[in-house]
């Protein structure tokens, strides 16, 4: 079982479970100022996970669809949808499964973007999102900094969350970041994880871009909208549009 098809289960919903509503509304509210989205326009959550912003998005108005791997992470965003607004659909993002759908804005969050250890498979998912947007539409991709996360590393750490010890370790190689997460309970023998994150640059972006219709029409460091710096900047958010 490749890492991406193990690690998205009920334990990933403790592991993140800082990552919360209130946060995803203030992250909706700084990406609609920069998509500029009309009323009720069609907007795809690839890898939408339990599906924090998309339900957002689908509070304000919008015709969301939301799109993971995971079942365990749907079943959490289906419960989460008491009145059904958000159409989720079981897919993987390098074959987005809509042949007719098109989409005024597409949204690629948390770091879901450079699962792959081949260049090839993580374009496929650029590919896909320059196939389902609508000509003059908007897209972003909220990545991490690659440089702040090579400084910045912390090799170990253990914490607690709802009654689990979670103990994890961190390491570079092979061009991607590694995360392995074990999981304590009780007696039982640990469930161990692994995550895996390409490590792309600005530069390697803009390379992948070529001969798509996406291009980057802004960088910016964090949800605050300040500017991208390599040096110091928590994330690298692309936001850019399709020709």
């Amino acid at each position: 079982m490749l890492w991406y098809e193990q690690s998205f289960g009920v334990d990933y919903l403790t592991v993140y479970n800082h990552r919360n509503g209130e946060q995803a509304a203030r992250e909706v509210a700084q990406m609609l100022k920069w998509l500029r989205l009309p009323q009720q326009a069609k907007v795809l959550d690839l890898c939408c996970g339990m599906g924090r912003h998309s339900l957002n998005l689908a509070a304000l108005g919008f015709d969301v669809t939301g799109l993971d791997l995971s079942e365990a992470l749907l079943k959490e965003a289906r419960a989460s949808d008491t009145f059904s607004q958000v159409h989720w659909i079981h897919g993987d993002m390098r074959c987005i499964p809509s042949t007719s759908l098109t989409f005024d804005a597409v949204v690629n969050l948390f770091t879901s973007f450079g699962y792959f250890e081949q260049d090839e498979e993580n374009r496929k998912v650029l590919l896909e999102m320059d196939r389902v947007l609508k000509p003059r539409t908007k897209w972003i991709i909220d990545y991490l900094n690659p440089d702040v996360v090579v400084s910045g590393l912390v090799p170990l750490s253990e914490r607690k969350s709802n009654g689990l010890m979670i103990h994890e370790t961190r390491l570079v190689e092979g061009g991607m970041v590694k995360k392995k997460i074990a999981v304590y309970e009780e007696e039982s023998a640990p469930r161990h994880y692994i995550e895996k994150v390409k490590l792309y640059t600005l530069a390697d972006f803009q390379r992948m871009l070529r001969g798509t219709s996406l291009v980057i029409d802004q960088v910016f460091g964090d949800y605050t909208g300040s500017t991208y710096v390599t040096s110091v900047s928590p994330r690298m958010i692309l936001v850019g549009n399709k020709l």
